[in-house]
């Protein structure tokens, strides 16, 4: 069995889907390391220290024309997508949610696609396949130190013999993977960090990195199942702004991280938020992405300063800027699921197990995913098979 490590040509791209120390890992298991000439690079993985660890470094026409598996980090590119041939699987982080085109190409050309953004995330057993986990930490992390790097003052409380800076005053709305990540990574920079989030359990952690719990008076528990928040209703959405407004004002930075995949990120911060914002204020919104964002205004790769001197950030794939981390991270993740997937040395599909259930998009020549299925016009070729287990793939992100 031969999985094939692409090299990423989505503009921006930095990551890496398999690290070399990753390649001895997988041996056992009967998988045959490809790598593309230069995969690694933009990463800071020589094509040398792949060798030594065992991968043959190969060219993109070898690598396709051999491979059985290909892995990415993203979606392949319309390239790729010529060149790939019946019966190979496509494993990444393929976003089917938003674009279940590309699953139903895949599957016309028979085909299989494996998506780590549909683990099922609340399983105990997928923990270390969990790449949304590791690559919203990374994202966290670097929203943190965007924001510090735009705004105008100090993050920590200084003295000086020219005098004292106060410390700037940050509030993180969203307190999942990446909203913790953001508050511990602004409070090591010396701010003073509160957070909020709708679910009520995570007052506690975030309370737990030093930070304080902002509860709203007028929005109820919005916990839903699995530890995830459920949608709010129109009217709570209202009053959720509504308050929030007056709390977003009084701080300097706000950092945002509301994700819905598919669908369009909640609005968190409103134009008349910005407003209550004082002039060098900066605001990053995790949530930007082409179906709008958490914040009126921002785009995602776009940097906007409102007309009261607000600078409004659109987070566009930030792991990509942390890519030698993010990439060892990703290559975890991506090995774990290879060996739950790979027996004896073949791929083993099974929608029927929990974590293939949630993963498995297409395969046979069939979209096999209901939630993606959903999303394609007609039935043709749509998978009629209940599935078991939990889904995971349309789950909500921070």
């Amino acid at each position: 069995m031969k999985a094939a490590v692409v090299k990423e040509t989505a503009p921006g791209e930095r990551r890496v889907a398999l690290v070399p120390d990753a390649v001895a890992r997988l041996r056992p298991a009967g998988i045959e390391v490809l790598v593309e000439q230069g995969a690694g690079d933009s990463a800071w993985f020589t094509d040398a220290a792949y060798a030594d660890a065992g991968a043959s470094i190969v060219s993109a026409t070898e690598l396709y024309r051999t491979a059985d598996m290909i892995l990415t980090v993203t979606k392949p590119s319309a390239a790729a997508l010529r060149t790939l041939k019946p019966g190979q699987a496509v494993i990444g982080m393929l976003a089917p949610l938003t674009d279940p085109e590309l699953a139903a190409t895949l599957a016309a050309k028979g085909l299989t696609a494996i998506s780590l953004d549909g683990l099922p995330r609340t399983l105990s057993r997928a923990q270390p396949m969990d790449a949304l986990t590791s690559q919203s930490s990374v994202a966290g992390y670097k929203a943190a130190l965007i924001a510090a790097g735009a705004f105008g003052r100090f993050f920590p409380m200084l003295i000086t013999a020219a005098g004292t800076a106060r410390p700037a005053r940050v509030l993180v709305l969203g307190a999942g993977v990446a909203g913790l990540q953001a508050i511990g990574t602004a409070r090591r920079l010396g701010a003073v960090v509160s957070g909020y989030d709708v679910r009520p359990q995570s007052k506690g952690e975030v309370e737990s990195l030093g930070a304080t719990f902002i509860e709203l008076t007028s929005v109820v528990s919005a916990a839903g199942e699995g530890g995830y928040a459920r949608e709010l209703t129109a009217e709570e959405r209202q009053a959720q702004q509504d308050e929030l407004a007056g709390h977003i004002g009084r701080h300097d930075v706000v950092i945002t991280t509301a994700q819905v995949p598919g669908r369009r990120p909640p609005l968190l911060v409103t134009e008349d938020a910005i407003k209550a914002m004082s002039s060098g204020s900066v605001i990053v919104d995790m949530g930007a992405s082409p179906l709008g964002g958490n914040v009126t205004g921002s785009a995602p790769g776009q940097t906007v300063v409102t007309g009261n001197g607000v600078t409004i950030l659109g987070a566009d794939n930030l792991p990509a800027t942390v890519p030698t981390a993010a990439s060892n991270a990703y290559s975890r993740n991506i090995s774990a699921l290879l060996l739950h997937l790979v027996s004896d040395g073949a791929l083993t599909i099974d929608t029927g197990d929990e974590i293939q259930a949630g993963v498995v998009i297409a395969h046979d020549g069939r979209v096999v995913h209901p939630a993606v299925a959903a999303l394609l016009p007609g039935p043709a070729e749509l998978s009629q098979e209940p599935e078991t287990g939990g889904t995971g793939v349309d789950g909500a992100t921070d």
